[in-house]
């Protein structure tokens, strides 16, 4: 019998937003596509929770949720995949915080602190986002960041961007309750 190298595996968590061409079904695509990424799976993802948009306000509702995604890629190698499905699901970047297909933030990757030109870990903006902190404590309750912050006692302090979480029903079909 053959036997294989171990390779280490990150585990990485991902922030997914739209508000534009079926946030919803936005959603659930980049679910699917992140579950396929080479040398990824896909562990869970929160609820999809809906909010108002962090930025200009004459934009429809976003869509969001987290996804615990394990991964063997390097994190600027993750950040290349992200924006890679995003641009395979329309993404065209013109206004900050504007309206968007489909938005594929990397929040955390293991305990990593980094920061380039490219990107920050964790997520700069992490830390004031309810949209973001929610579904991370829904996936894991006791998470802390790598300041030791827990993201639970953030979440108290955090602005609030109107949060609705939405259930699934039996039908298939997410809604607010």
């Amino acid at each position: 019998m053959e036997s294989h190298p171990i390779t280490k595996r990150s585990i990485a968590y991902i922030g997914l937003g739209s508000n534009l061409q079926q946030p919803i079904e936005q959603i659930e695509r980049a679910l699917l596509a992140l579950d396929q990424l080479p040398g990824s799976y896909l562990l869970s993802y929160s609820s999809l929770y809906r909010s108002a948009p962090m930025g200009p306000q004459d934009q429809p509702p976003f869509i969001n949720a987290v996804a615990k995604l394990a991964t063997r890629f390097a994190p600027l190698e993750l950040l290349d995949q992200l924006q890679a499905i995003e641009n395979q699901q329309g993404r065209i970047r013109e206004q900050r915080w504007g309206a968007r297909t489909l938005d594929l933030d990397l929040l955390l990757y293991d305990h990593t602190i980094m920061q380039t030109d490219r990107l920050t870990l964790p997520h700069y903006g992490i830390k004031d986002r309810d949209f973001v902190l929610k579904p991370l404590i829904e996936l894991s309750p006791e998470m802390s960041l790598p300041d030791g912050s827990l993201v639970k006692d953030l979440l108290e302090n955090c602005p609030q961007y109107d949060l609705v979480a939405l259930k699934y029903d039996k039908n298939h079909h997410w809604h607010s309750e």
